[in-house]
């Protein structure tokens, strides 16, 4: 589960890192009210306003901009909020900015002696365990950095039967050249950093950029946090930081009824139990001329009302030109499946694309003839190939 800057922010404050402060305001007007508390706080004179949506880059779409006086905050704030920002991770379409963060500078003027970094805390799958992958090039896109210069960026494994150790926060501090002050900052800040992505069940820590500030601090000025959704339950907190606005709609829809589904853009649907057998029936669709439209796991109680929800979701769509029902009955008996999807025809009315469905398992034969005989605009196979040849025959037309 993806949060917003200012919410992982108040996550790495609780467990002692040192962060660039802020205050978030849904208005122009909060806006200002937030820069002039913040200035109580910290006795910044200039702001940074800075857009809140789930996506990086989002300077280079104008949504972060530095604010002078309490004049220039309430106009930034006022051209960022509402705006559609596209950012290199938004796609073309952009997001909605509903909210933004009115962050103290920390960028004294006059200075000259910052220096940013980047570090993030993440799982290596291969290992099996947690690294810290930092940089000296921070505020840069790390893609870029890996391509053109892979020799900067550097890896700390941590063993996760004796979690992080000190000499290797020492090492990090060393790598990224700093000393004296900075270089004891820099401990406490990785420390600190790692403390709070394991005891939160995070997926993923991402802070670009890390500064080194001219009085010697080390302080995040960007947060990227990344939430296991599997571990949520251990987190209500942490689960309630959910912004729903931020995620696609029907996704949230087929949540809200136990429905596993992700959109593709392709243009067949799939409607199937099973992640495995989804996944196959996703490779069969594009062996057969189709593209996959989504990935919508059914679960093992494909019945009536849960399919009927399923077709509504991928009908959604307007890309969909075939839908194809894949359903093994290990579980679940073929024929009250069949049923269920005649049912659901009929309750929604006229689909208005064909319906190639596939039944194997307890009772197919049965269930076969339930489709057949229905006499509606549905195509019955038993074999996942014959039920590839109807997708083939079907979205060639």
């Amino acid at each position: 589960m993806n949060i917003h800057e200012y919410q992982g922010k108040s996550i790495l404050k609780h467990f002692g890192v040192a962060i660039q402060e802020g205050i978030v305001a849904d208005t122009p007007e909060l806006a200002v009210e937030a820069a002039k508390e913040l200035q109580k706080q910290t006795g910044t004179g200039w702001w940074v306003v800075k857009a809140q949506i789930h996506a990086g880059g989002r300077g280079k779409g104008g949504g972060v901009k530095l604010a002078k006086s309490l004049d220039e905050v309430r106009d930034r704030a006022k051209d960022i909020i509402g705006m559609q920002l596209v950012t290199p991770q938004t796609g073309a379409a952009g997001k909605k900015v509903n909210k933004v963060l009115i962050a103290q500078d920390v960028y004294y003027p006059g200075e000259s002696k910052t220096a940013e970094f980047y570090m993030s805390v993440l799982l290596n799958r291969q290992t099996g365990r947690n690294i810290i992958m930092y940089s000296t090039e921070g505020g840069m896109d790390i893609e870029e950095v890996a391509a053109k210069t892979p020799h900067l960026i550097f890896k700390e494994e941590v063993d996760p039967s004796v979690g992080l150790q000190a000499f290797q926060t020492r090492k990090i501090a060393f790598n990224l050249g700093l000393s004296g002050t900075a270089f004891k900052e820099m401990n406490k800040f990785v420390a600190s950093l790692y403390k709070a992505y394991d005891s939160i069940d995070a997926s993923m820590f991402e802070i670009n950029p890390v500064l080194k500030t001219s009085d010697n601090k080390i302080i995040a000025v960007d947060a990227k946090v990344n939430l296991d959704e599997n571990a949520l339950y251990r987190h209500p907190d942490y689960a309630a930081m959910r912004d729903l606005t931020e995620e696609d709609p029907t996704e949230v829809e087929a949540g809200e009824h136990d429905l596993n589904y992700v959109k593709l853009d392709g243009n067949v649907g799939c409607m199937v139990n099973g992640a495995g057998l989804a996944m196959a029936t996703m490779d069969i669709i594009k062996l057969a001329g189709g593209f996959p439209a989504n990935f919508l796991d059914v679960g093992g109680t494909a019945n009536a009302a849960r399919v009927e929800q399923a077709f509504r979701i991928i009908l959604k769509d307007p890309n969909v030109k075939a839908i194809l029902v894949n359903i093994f009955g290990g579980i679940v008996r073929c024929d009250r499946v069949a049923q269920g999807i005649v049912d659901a025809y009929k309750s929604i009315g006229e689909i208005p694309v064909p319906i190639i469905v596939r039944l194997q398992g307890t009772n197919a034969v049965e269930a076969k003839k339930i489709i057949d005989d229905s006499g509606l605009k549905v195509y019955s196979a038993i074999l996942l190939k014959e039920a590839a040849q109807l997708v083939r025959d079907v979205v060639g037309k």
